[in-house]
C-alpha cells in the first residue's frame, strides 16, 4: 500500500455560522439532474463551477428586459445596461477590496488579463537580459505569455521551484529574486495541487528587490478573501466562471499608478476619447484597456455571483470547504494504492491523486458512470505534474455545495475503479 506523505495542514477552527448546504444546493438547478442514471456529484470546480439561480436570472433579466449597448447611448435601454455593467465594476471593486473602479479591468478570463499585463506592463519592462519570475506551480496561463515574452525581448524565464508537499520554496525565491528580475508572477492558489501560497509575504519580499508582482487568483477568489491592498500586489486576476459566474468575463486589478504608465492592449471602440488620421487621444481608466463592444451580460452575471459568494460570506464558504477537505483527504488515504499528490499545509479544497494501476483517464471514466465529475489530466500544469513524476492526475475540487456524502460517492467509485483493474 502506498499513501501520501504526512499531510502537515493546520486545522483552522472557524467561529462562522455553519452554511445550510441543502439550502445552497436548492439555488443550484443543474445538481438536481442525473447522469448514467445517478445523482450528479460535481467534483469538477477547480475547472470551472456551477451556477446559481440568481447568476442565471440576473442575464435573462438583462436579455429579456433592458439590453442595450453600454457607454454613450442616449436612449433609456442604453442608459439602463451601462448602469448596471458599472455596478458590476463596482462590485469587483469592493470584492478585490481596490482602491478605485479606476483600478478595475474587465477581460475575458484571468488569462487574457495575465496577456494583457505581459504585454503591456511586460513589454515596456522586459528587455534583453532581464528575467522574469514565476514559481513551479503555475498554470500555464502564467507562464506562456511571460514565455512569450521573453522570447521577444531576448530576457529569461526563470522558475521557483516547490518542495515535495507542492509548496514552494522561499529560499529559493529570495535568491532568484536579483536586480535582473523585472516582475515576478504568482498563483495565489494552485490549481493542480490547492496549494495556498502565502502571497503578503511573497509580495513583501518582492518589493524589498523593487519588484513588482502579479497574483493569478483564479482559484484563489471563490474559496478565500482577497483584499489586495492589504496584499500589496500590483496586479491581481481572476475569472467569473470559477466563482459561480458566467464564462467569457475576468477581472484584472491594477494600480491606478502601473496601469496610468501603460499603453492600450487593444485598439478600438471605447478605448479612445478621439481618433484622427494623424493621432488617436486614449480614454482614461479603466477604458483604456476595455476595446470594442463588452460581454455586458458576462459583467451584469458576474456581479450576481459577487453578491452570492459575499450574502454567504467567505469565511464561512472556506471554513465549510476545509471540513469537505479534512474528510476527503482521510478518505482517501484509507484506499489502498492511492497517493495524493500536494500535501501542502495551507491547501484550498483540491484533491489531487494517482491510483497504482490505474490511469487517471480510466479512473474518470469509471467515475463518470457513476455520477461523479472529476478533472483528468495534467490540469495545464505540466511543469507541476513533471516535479511529481506523474504524467496526469485525476483532481476532485471542492466547492461551498459539495458534501461529505459526495465525498463518499467518489470513494465508492475509485474503489470500483481499483477493483475493476486490480
Amino acid at each position: 500500500m502506498s499513501t501520501s506523505p504526512d499531510v502537515r495542514r493546520e486545522t483552522r477552527p472557524s467561529s462562522a455560522v455553519a452554511i445550510d448546504v441543502a439550502a445552497v444546493r436548492r439555488d443550484f438547478p443543474i445538481l438536481s439532474r442525473q447522469v448514467h442514471g445517478r445523482p450528479l456529484v460535481y467534483l469538477d470546480n477547480a475547472a470551472s463551477s456551477q451556477k446559481p439561480r440568481s447568476v442565471i436570472e440576473a442575464e435573462r433579466s438583462l436579455y429579456e428586459g433592458y439590453y442595450a449597448n453600454v457607454h454613450r447611448g442616449v436612449h433609456s435601454l442604453s442608459m439602463e445596461s451601462t448602469d448596471a455593467y458599472e455596478a458590476g465594476r463596482v462590485k469587483a471593486q469592493a470584492f478585490l477590496n481596490a482602491a478605485s473602479t479606476r483600478e478595475i479591468i474587465f477581460t475575458r478570463g484571468t488569462t487574457e488579463a495575465i496577456n494583457l499585463v505581459a504585454a503591456t506592463f511586460g513589454r515596456s519592462r522586459v528587455g534583453a537580459g532581464d528575467e522574469v519570475l514565476v514559481s513551479g506551480l503555475e498554470h500555464h496561463s502564467n507562464i506562456v505569455p511571460w514565455q512569450m515574452l521573453c522570447e521577444e525581448k531576448g530576457a529569461r524565464l526563470r522558475s521557483v521551484p516547490i518542495n515535495d508537499d507542492g509548496e514552494v520554496i522561499l529560499e529559493e525565491l529570495e535568491r532568484l529574486l536579483t536586480p535582473r528580475t523585472r516582475i515576478l508572477g504568482m498563483a495565489h492558489v494552485s490549481n493542480a495541487l490547492g496549494t495556498i501560497n502565502p502571497v503578503a509575504q511573497i509580495v513583501e519580499m518582492a518589493h524589498a528587490r523593487g519588484v513588482p508582482v502579479l497574483l493569478d487568483g483564479a482559484q484563489a477568489a471563490p474559496h478565500v478573501a482577497v483584499d489586495v491592498q492589504a496584499m500589496g500586489c500590483d496586479f491581481y486576476a481572476f475569472s467569473g466562471h470559477k466563482i459561480y459566474g458566467p464564462s467569457g468575463i475576468g477581472v484584472l486589478y491594477g494600480k491606478a499608478s502601473l496601469l496610468e504608465e501603460m499603453p492600450p492592449y487593444q485598439g478600438g471602440g471605447d478605448m479612445i476619447l478621439s481618433v484622427s488620421f494623424e493621432k488617436t487621444t486614449y480614454n482614461e481608466l479603466p477604458y483604456k484597456f476595455e476595446a470594442g463592444t463588452p460581454n455586458i451580460a458576462g459583467v451584469v452575471g458576474l456581479g450576481a455571483a459577487l453578491d452570492w459568494v459575499t450574502g454567504i460570506g467567505l469565511d464561512r464558504i472556506a471554513a465549510h470547504e476545509h471540513a469537505l477537505l479534512e474528510y476527503g483527504t482521510a478518505r482517501l488515504l484509507e484506499i489502498p494504492g492511492l497517493r495524493i499528490i500536494g500535501t501542502a499545509r495551507e491547501k484550498a479544497a483540491v484533491l489531487s491523486f494517482v491510483m497504482d494501476g490505474v490511469h487517471p483517464h480510466d479512473m474518470g471514466t469509471v467515475l463518470d458512470y457513476e455520477g461523479v465529475a472529476v478533472r483528468t489530466g495534467h490540469h495545464c500544469a505540466q511543469p507541476v505534474m513533471e516535479r511529481f513524476g506523474v504524467p496526469a492526475t485525476t483532481r476532485a475540487s471542492l466547492a461551498v455545495y459539495n458534501t461529505k456524502q459526495e465525498i463518499d460517492v467518489l470513494v465508492a467509485g475509485i474503489e470500483k475503479a481499483r477493483e475493476m483493474f486490480a
